[in-house]
């Protein structure tokens, strides 16, 4: 041990700096999913080219990687506080981005469905809790399953809304839950904001559908976020009906989506970007109020890739037929 010490020493240090983190990660270009290999449609039909979803790449804010940030370009330092919500944690965080990851699924087969004509009905939703106010008064815990609130059924946040609404600061309200597979009883207080009563907590619903024909989905367990929800309801569109609107191209895009089709905003769209030129796409796919950043990026850099804005699923396929 004592000829070795400088060697364990030395192990020691190396371990410590790349396990203690600082409030900061770092984004770095991404790639791209080929959602082929991800999206599953009954009897769907084929295409010649490809839809893939951009992501970027976050790595913790260890000492060595934010050292390696200053020299290695396109590695840009992010305050977390910058990513999550007051008094979560970064495991919390990318938790909450999981939950999100399953909402976004959720609008990407009802919209393409929907849009498609294709028969999709909504069998079961779940209420998760996602954040709590530092504010709050509760025994509620994150990721909690809401039932009831007051006794009535919630079926979004606007039933919350409601609910509290009508009742005085101080009340405290009986809340149905389930956790760990067990339904129990939890207590939140009304409390007095200056956008009104409030409970101080946040949900994210995700539902369970049957759709005519089958569709699966499958995502790993490290990846996360509503961002991918566009382009993955576009590639099941495109499954869905006979004309390849791909027209053998390969295209990347990012976006959320909503259940009527509405393309959203992102972050991290330079990433995104310069992850889909890696990848060497045809066109990059971006939502309209993230085109002007994405075009500034591709016109400083001469990217050869062609950027199409899209405000929903509806215009995306208008633009690519």
């Amino acid at each position: 041990m004592k000829e070795n010490i400088f060697f364990f020493l030395t192990l020691l240090l190396i371990v410590f700096l790349f396990h203690f983190e600082l409030p900061y990660v770092i984004y770095t270009p991404g790639g791209a999913i080929d959602l082929s290999e991800r999206v599953s449609v009954e009897n769907g039909y084929s295409s010649e080219g490809s839809f893939s979803m951009a992501y970027v790449s976050m790595v913790r804010g260890s000492i060595p990687f934010l050292l390696l940030s200053y020299v290695i370009p396109d590695w840009d330092i992010v305050p977390t506080e910058y990513l999550k919500s007051e008094n979560e944690s970064l495991d919390e965080m990318i938790e909450a981005d999981q939950i999100s990851l399953i909402q976004a699924q959720n609008h990407a087969v009802y919209a393409a469905y929907k849009l498609a004509g294709k028969e999709v009905v909504v069998t079961k939703q779940i209420q998760h809790l996602v954040y709590i106010s530092e504010d709050a008064d509760t025994d509620l815990e994150l990721f909690d399953q809401i039932l009831e609130i007051h006794h009535q059924k919630i079926e979004n946040l606007d039933s919350i809304r409601q609910i509290v609404s009508k009742m005085q600061v101080g009340d405290e309200v009986e809340i149905l839950i389930v956790r760990d597979g067990k339904e129990m009883t939890k207590h939140a207080k009304v409390y007095e904001t200056s956008d009104g009563l409030k409970l101080g907590i946040s949900i994210t619903t995700t539902f369970e559908y049957d759709t005519d024909p089958d569709v699966s989905i499958t995502f790993k367990k490290t990846e996360s976020g509503p961002s991918g929800g566009f382009m993955t309801s576009l590639s099941i569109y495109n499954s869905l009906v006979s004309e390849d609107i791909t027209k053998g191209r390969k295209i990347i895009g990012t976006g959320t989506i909503d259940e009527d089709g509405t393309v959203g905003g992102i972050g991290g769209v330079k990433y995104k970007l310069l992850g889909a030129v890696r990848k060497k796409a045809d066109i990059f796919l971006v939502p309209s109020e993230n085109y002007e950043e994405a075009r500034q990026v591709q016109e400083e850099r001469n990217l050869p890739i062609q950027l199409i804005s899209v405000d929903s699923l509806q215009d995306a396929i208008e633009k690519l037929k």
